[in-house]
Formats: structure tokens, C-alpha cells, sequence
């Protein structure tokens, strides 16, 4: 049979590289990839240099791929960055764009770029890794929801898009994975008093992993028993069951409350 060629990004920890390892003991060629590739003798897969945010570089890495083995058979979009646990409007429209940049667009650029030579083989796998929060509400974490919600939208629609064309495509969602991806968030850009006690009582409970990521096919792959669970809780439940249980579990009841009213309208 033919080797398989698989292209990972972000493979140079956590989810990415596990998945990459995975592959090539699987009998995969690997190519992963991270934004400034070195390689490494103890890796089991080759790394490339790649920036989901650039479209010059998307194409040159699926290019050198495509040069050195022919086809793609398999894409898994892992590449991502999260915002540490902050109020939504504790980030700028700038740190907004380029979150949805990385985890949405990016993920679109890879696919639009890898698509054309699996529809002309009649084959391939596309696997994007979302999160549980692609189907339940994050608070403090409402930029990083908003883009997982993104993928879940566009990465059902595609697969009902492609699988005539022998394409299919998976949504993986995990729950809280113990990886370097909590070391490596980005603090808001547009810190606000109003959420300085809310920061000190609660966010160290979500930076442990107080909330936590599903794989199919199904489309959607449930990826441990927590995920399996609120997979279970979010189909099921009612609105206001899946609300209480939101509210429960990270305490925000119990948090010190938040003025409701703009400063100027406080002293009226």
C-alpha cells in the first residue's frame, strides 16, 4: 500500500506533536509544522516552517509537501492560541482579530490551500481540533469560544460539502488537555478595575483547568469522558439546566458581583 502523507500544524507540542508521534508510529509520513521550524533527531516526524496567518507561507509549506511526496492525505488544523481567562471586553479589537487570525482563518487557509489536491486524487482527511467550548459557553473565555463555535459551523458545513468528492471531514473536541497551551496564553490587552476582584477569585480556578474539550463519525470525535459528558449535558439538558451547571461548576455565583452601571451613572 501507499504511504500515507500527513500534514499536522502546530506540531511542536502539546495536542499537535502528540498527534504527529501518533501518525508515524501509525505508518504516516508526518510533516508537521510551527512558525519557526527546527528540527529536531528525537522527533518521529519532519517539522516545516509555516504561519497560518499568511497566506505566502500556507502555500509554500503545502507546496514543499506536495514536492516531496505527491499527495496529502490527511490535514489535521491543530495551530492555535488562547486569551488568559479575562472579561470579553477586557480585549482589544485588535487581540480579537488576531485570536479569530490563528484559530479560524487559519485553519480556513489550510483547508482552501490542501482541498484542491484531495478533490483531485478522490481522496483525504481533514481533522480540526475545536474544543468542548465550540458548543458551550466560556465565561471569561468568550474570544476563544467564539472561534471554536467558528469551526464547528464551518467544519460541519465542508464535510457535508466534500463527501461526495471522497473528502470527509472530523471535528475533534477536548475537554481541559494538561499540555504547554495555558503557559503560552496571551494576557488582555485592555485590562479593566471592574474585573480586578473577579481575577483574583476566579481565574487561577480556570488557568487549573476548572472548566474543561469531543471526537466522530459522527463528524464529531469525543475525545475523554469529560467531553463525552457535556457533549451528553449540552444535547439533552434543557437551556436552564446547562445554565446552572455552567454557573456551578465555575463558581460564578459566588464571585464578588460587578457593578451593573457606568461610573457616570453611579452617582445619579
Amino acid at each position: 500500500m501507499t504511504t500515507q502523507i500527513a500534514l499536522v500544524t502546530g506540531a511542536s507540542s502539546g495536542i499537535g506533536e502528540a498527534t504527529a508521534n501518533r501518525l508515524a508510529r501509525a505508518g504516516f509520513q508526518v510533516y508537521g509544522t510551527q512558525r519557526r521550524a527546527a528540527q529536531d533527531s528525537k522527533r518521529t516526524f519532519q517539522m516545516l516552517s509555516l504561519d497560518v496567518t499568511s497566506d505566502e507561507s500556507v502555500e509554500a509549506a503545502v507546496k514543499e509537501v506536495l514536492r516531496a511526496s505527491g499527495r496529502i492525505d490527511l490535514l489535521v488544523n491543530n495551530a492555535g492560541f488562547g486569551v488568559a481567562p479575562a472579561g470579553a471586553e477586557e480585549s482589544s479589537l485588535d487581540q480579537a482579530r488576531a485570536i479569530f487570525e490563528t484559530n479560524f482563518f487559519g485553519l480556513v487557509r489550510m483547508t482552501r490551500s490542501v482541498v484542491p489536491h484531495m478533490r483531485g486524487q478522490g481522496s483525504g482527511r481533514i481533522i480540526n481540533i475545536g474544543s468542548v467550548l465550540g458548543f458551550l459557553p466560556m465565561p471569561y473565555g468568550a474570544l476563544y469560544a467564539a472561534t471554536k463555535h467558528a469551526v464547528e459551523g464551518y467544519s460541519e458545513s465542508l464535510d457535508h460539502e466534500l463527501r461526495t468528492m471522497g473528502i470527509r471531514v472530523s471535528i475533534i473536541e477536548p475537554a481541559y488537555t494538561k499540555t504547554q497551551f495555558e503557559a503560552n496564553l496571551l494576557e488582555p490587552d485592555a485590562k479593566l478595575d471592574a474585573y480586578r476582584e473577579i481575577r483574583v477569585a476566579e481565574f487561577p480556578v480556570l488557568r487549573a483547568g476548572g472548566f474543561q474539550h469531543d471526537v466522530g463519525h459522527d463528524t464529531r470525535l469525543v475525545a475523554g469522558g469529560r467531553a463525552y459528558r457535556l457533549r451528553l449535558l449540552r444535547r439533552f439538558a434543557s437551556e436552564g439546566m446547562v445554565d446552572a451547571g455552567v454557573r456551578k461548576s465555575m463558581r460564578l455565583d459566588a464571585l464578588p458581583s460587578v457593578r451593573l452601571v457606568a461610573p457616570a451613572l453611579a452617582k445619579q
